[in-house]
């Protein structure tokens, strides 16, 4: 169906089923001892609160995370079970970020970005090594983006590892921020209205931006329909859970737009979430699937 040959990358087996435990992980591992004490706080519409909350149950840290009100359930469900406190607050990912934000002054807590901290880079980092260090003749990385730790993390890998390696970053065009800021070289604010929580943000973040406007190749934006569509072929061709973010690298792959840059090269594709909602799921399969 693209015309490459094809590698998916299975971050949705991850043990938060996302690539951001990656992050999570090597940030908390780091804290100093009296910052464990005090506890971390994050605000996040899923994936990277379930990344804090498990970095910070395996070293005993207390962790708060505030999620807009209508956060998938399933990722809410997961880091209560973590043993993180939830809050939810506000209609979208921003309204929750600034209340996260406040609360971390009051309560003296280390506030952690969804993507300006380079251990939370770092971490991710380790997903594009084990691509390369698997399939070291790579051309071609499609990675999601909501913030853009993900793509940037590639980014950095490839300059160093592989210096012809093409990084692609893919966000919803209904929740275009990152994009919108890389292609003017400056932070822009854009409406925030995909469903597809793992890729939505209204604001880009600073850090990852400055990386990707240095090193990042190209970035492109597909439609929420394009992610169901991806979805339902993930999920009925790997056979595995895969979220509508995590599908986005696919659904670029599909585009008339991207695919013939693709055509007789060697792609991976970075299926960086399986935390879908019954909704979503549902939403998918009834979703036509693509021609062959």
């Amino acid at each position: 169906m693209v015309g490459a040959a094809v590698w998916v990358k299975h971050e949705n087996l991850m043990p938060t089923g996302a690539f951001k435990v990656r992050g999570g992980i090597n940030l908390t591992s780091r804290l100093d001892p009296e910052t464990r004490r005090r506890g971390v706080i994050t605000a996040s519409t899923g994936n990277h609160g379930q990344s804090v909350a498990y970095g910070a149950h395996l070293f005993g840290i207390p962790a708060t995370v505030c999620v807009p009100e209508h956060a998938n359930p399933v990722k809410v469900e997961a880091m209560r079970d973590l043993g993180a406190e939830v809050i939810c607050v506000g209609r979208a990912f921003d309204e929750a970020r600034a209340h996260c934000e406040a609360l971390a002054a009051e309560r003296g807590l280390r506030y952690v970005h969804a993507g300006n901290e380079p251990d939370l880079i770092a971490g991710v980092a380790t997903c594009t090594l084990e691509i390369l260090e698997d399939q070291p003749e790579i051309d071609v990385i499609l990675v999601a983006v909501g913030g853009g730790s993900g793509a940037s993390a590639a980014c950095i890998v490839a300059g160093v590892v592989r210096p012809s390696l093409e990084v692609i970053g893919v966000q919803s065009a209904r929740s275009p921020a990152a994009h919108d800021s890389w292609r003017a070289g400056e932070m822009v604010e854009r409406p925030n209205t995909t469903t597809a929580e793992g890729v939505a943000t209204g604001t880009a973040f600073e850090l990852p931006q400055r990386i990707m406007r240095e090193l990042l190749t190209d970035f492109v934006l597909v439609e929420d329909r394009d992610l169901l569509t991806a979805t339902r072929l993930m999920i009925e061709k790997t056979r595995t859970l895969v979220e509508p973010a995590g599908a986005a690298p696919l659904a670029a792959a599909l585009d008339p737009a991207v695919a013939p840059r693709l055509r007789g090269r060697r792609v991976a594709l970075v299926c960086s979430g399986a935390n879908i909602s019954p909704a979503q799921l549902a939403e998918a399969l009834a979703t036509p699937a693509p021609e062959s």
